[in-house]
C-alpha cells in the first residue's frame, strides 16, 4: 500500500512559478513509476507529467512541456513538480499518483493504483 499527500498548491499570478511535492509512504517508492494530473470541475482528469521508477525517462503533456519539470528524490519518497510561467488555464487541483509497477514514463490513468488527496492551484490573470 502507498499514500500520498500533496502539497505546494496556492494561488500566484500568470507568469509566476510554483513547486509541488507529493510525499509517499511506504518502501516502494523507489520501484514506482510516479505522474501528476490536473483536473477542473466539470472536466475529466488529465494527465501532466510522469517520471519513470528509475528517472531515465519523462513524459509531459504538450500544454506544459518546456514550463513545467518533473522530478524525483527517492531517498526522501518525494515527487516534485516545478511548475513555471504559469497560466490562468492551469489552475485546477493536481494530483500524485504511483503506478502499480516499474514503468517507463506514461500517461495512462489506468496503471496508476494509488492516487492522492489534491492540491489546489490557482493562477490570476
Amino acid at each position: 500500500q502507498v499514500q500520498l499527500v500533496e502539497s505546494g498548491g496556492g494561488l500566484v499570478q500568470a507568469g509566476g512559478s510554483l513547486r509541488l511535492s507529493c510525499a509517499a509512504s511506504g518502501r516502494t517508492f523507489s520501484s514506482k513509476t510516479m505522474g501528476w494530473f490536473r483536473q477542473t470541475p466539470g472536466k475529466e482528469r488529465q494527465f501532466v507529467a510522469s517520471i519513470s521508477w528509475s528517472a531515465d525517462s519523462t513524459y509531459y503533456a504538450d500544454s506544459v512541456k518546456g514550463r513545467f519539470g518533473i522530478s524525483r528524490d527517492n531517498a526522501k519518497n518525494t515527487v516534485y513538480l516545478q511548475m513555471n510561467s504559469l497560466k490562468p488555464e492551469d489552475t485546477a487541483v493536481y494530483y500524485c499518483a504511483a503506478d502499480r509497477d516499474r514503468s517507463d514514463a506514461h500517461k495512462f490513468q489506468y496503471q496508476y493504483d494509488y492516487w492522492g488527496q489534491g492540491t489546489q492551484v490557482t493562477v490570476s490573470s
